[in-house]
């Protein structure tokens, strides 16, 4: 059964930096290709979530990481091959050499996202200038699932409800939908049940995405609205969105149907 259709498509390549829109992605079992592979271990951090968020340093999300190499970041380069084979193999990810990440800061330098230099920048706008270490990875380094799903209804439910105009953005999610329902939190219907996306692309949904701090700053400013938690907290059991593990690979583009298969 249609249940509705890809909005947009979004990733980011640095945990808690801005995020860059995609014109199609490739949906691993890791996540979004080339999403969150790099992130920065701090000290202060607790052991269980060892990351630097915008939670501790509210202008990371001003900081823009861009892939160096655009052309190789979109899907594994065997992925066709791979897909012609049976029914499909396991694609080769790329070499990290191949997804440097280059990042311009909010004051406009820009670094190598290995730069020692950068880690300065990032510690002289925290309280206590924790030691920071730049961690890289082949899985997307997400809080708690690979992919993260929101429907443009419940954005512009929660607009109206707080009475403001809501960017998207502020959920940082990989795939922003269109409902046929066109009931905001009507993705909350789809937990315990797995969508077709795309073609190829099947994604179980597993839990309700549990809200924090980052929720609250504005994406183009970093500026807090603290209504937004709070709404969230007392009308909607702090919850906005949906989670998803992937159990068929493949890549999906705005607009693409999007399927409930049981």
């Amino acid at each position: 059964m249609r249940v509705g259709t890809v909005e947009s498509l979004w990733r980011y390549p640095v945990k808690s930096m801005h995020g860059e829109e995609l014109h199609e992605a490739f949906v691993g079992f890791p996540g979004i290709y080339g999403d969150r592979l790099y992130a920065f271990r701090s000290s202060a951090a607790q052991k269980g979530f060892p990351w630097l968020t915008a939670r501790e340093h509210e202008t990371m999300l001003l900081y823009r990481p861009r892939y160096r190499y655009p052309e190789r970041t979109t899907k594994p380069g065997n992925l066709a091959e791979a897909e012609a084979i049976g029914s499909g193999l396991t694609p080769v990810y790329g070499d990290l050499s191949d997804l440097m990440v280059d990042v311009e800061t909010p004051a406009g330098e820009r670094f190598a996202i290995d730069d020692p230099r950068l880690i300065t920048v990032l510690r002289d706008g925290i309280r206590g200038r924790p030691e920071l270490t730049l961690l890289r990875s082949h899985r997307a380094m997400t809080d708690c699932r690979p992919v993260s799903i929101f429907s443009i209804q419940t954005v512009r439910q929660l607009g109206k409800e707080l009475g403001v105009d809501m960017d998207k953005r502020r959920f940082r999610a990989n795939l922003y939908v269109d409902l046929e329902s066109g009931k905001g939190f009507g993705e909350d219907e789809f937990v315990g049940r797995s969508l077709r996306v795309g073609a190829r692309a099947v994604i179980a949904v597993v839990k309700r995405d549990s809200r924090c701090k980052i929720s609250t700053l504005d994406p183009d400013t970093a500026q807090p609205n603290p209504k937004v938690i709070r709404h969230l907290a007392h009308e909607h059991e702090g919850q906005a969105g949906i989670y998803g593990a992937v159990l068929a690979e493949g890549t999906i583009r705005p607009g693409e149907e999007i399927t409930l298969l049981n």
